[in-house]
């Protein structure tokens, strides 16, 4: 079986090509806005991705973080007219987040949480900040205080799943993937999870069959199409890989992986000029590609 390639590195996390306003509900209840994030947290209905993509994808659109400034500034106007309400710090503390402020969102989750020990989705952003600073034990207390004050809220089990993969404990992992969807079973970010999950212990067809799931419930997104070509690239079909990659990269053209996988995956049906166009243009985009340097050389026969 044909392993997955060093420059296949995909994310915990979903990211939309395009650029999208912060949107938030009144209350209750879960509400992503996109672009989605691994685990888009709802506080008292906003919602706002606190997870950034690993080093190979491209930095945050300008304008998340121009709306997640515009929030800061509207909360804090909404916090000065009423000082005691939980839900205003918490949405704070996840535009906050948004802007990369994580000392400034702790205290505004820890406000929040001062004036409603009960508030389960306030315990569940504070645990994915600690969750992203690697501070696991206080996630993990986090999560599961969100998950026994609201067992039906998704983001916690995604949240305390990702937790358990991080430390190879795939079992949970998977259990915690599974109970999030039975409660969301529209939320692609679940579906996109559990598959890097299946995918990291080689169950590339149940790995398959996730990201096709998270990419028919977020089109948009190209990150399921990276991870979907890499597992079809693990079985050996490549034909495969490669139309998920065509795909990809009309979505996203300035995302050099996808154009780095898209060359191997030409490269191995043979196909050496559309695999040597690839990986020029992975190089064109991200000249130091190593990955797309030496695919080059095999299909060009010189350097990239």
């Amino acid at each position: 079986m044909t392993a997955i390639p060093v420059c296949g590195v995909v994310s915990d996390s979903l990211r939309s090509q395009r650029t999208r306003p912060l949107s938030c509900a009144k209350s209750g209840g879960l509400r992503a806005c996109a672009p989605i994030a691994a685990i888009a947290i709802a506080l008292g209905g906003c919602s706002i991705p606190l997870e950034s993509l690993s080093k190979s994808t491209p930095p945050q659109e300008e304008g998340t973080q121009q709306a997640a400034t515009a929030s800061i500034v509207s909360l804090a106007q909404a916090i000065r007219k009423k000082a005691d309400d939980p839900i205003n710090y918490n949405n704070r503390g996840l535009a906050l987040a948004q802007a990369g402020k994580n000392e400034e969102a702790l205290a505004d989750f820890n406000k929040a949480i001062s004036l409603d020990p009960n508030y389960g989705q306030a315990f569940a952003n504070r645990g994915t900040l600690y969750r992203k600073s690697r501070r696991f034990e206080e996630a993990l207390a986090d999560y599961e205080r969100a998950l026994t004050l609201d067992p039906t809220y998704a983001p916690g089990w995604v949240g305390r799943g990702l937790i358990y993969k991080a430390r190879n404990q795939t079992g949970q992992a998977l259990e915690d993937f599974n109970k999030a969807i039975a409660l969301r079973a529209d939320d692609a970010e679940v579906f996109y999870n559990r598959g890097l999950l299946r995918q990291s212990e080689k169950q590339y067809l149940g790995a398959i069959d996730d990201f096709t799931a998270a990419h028919g419930l977020a089109p948009q997104q190209v990150d399921p199409l990276l991870a979907r070509a890499l597992s079809y690239l693990a079985l050996g079909q490549a034909k495969e890989a490669a139309a998920d990659l065509d795909e990809a990269v009309q979505d996203d053209p300035q995302n050099a992986q996808l154009w780095t996988n898209r060359g191997l995956a030409y490269e191995r049906l043979g196909d050496k000029s559309a695999a040597a166009a690839s990986y020029g243009h992975a190089i064109n985009l991200r000249p130091q590609d190593e990955a797309a340097r030496s695919g080059f050389a095999r299909v060009a026969g010189k350097p990239g």
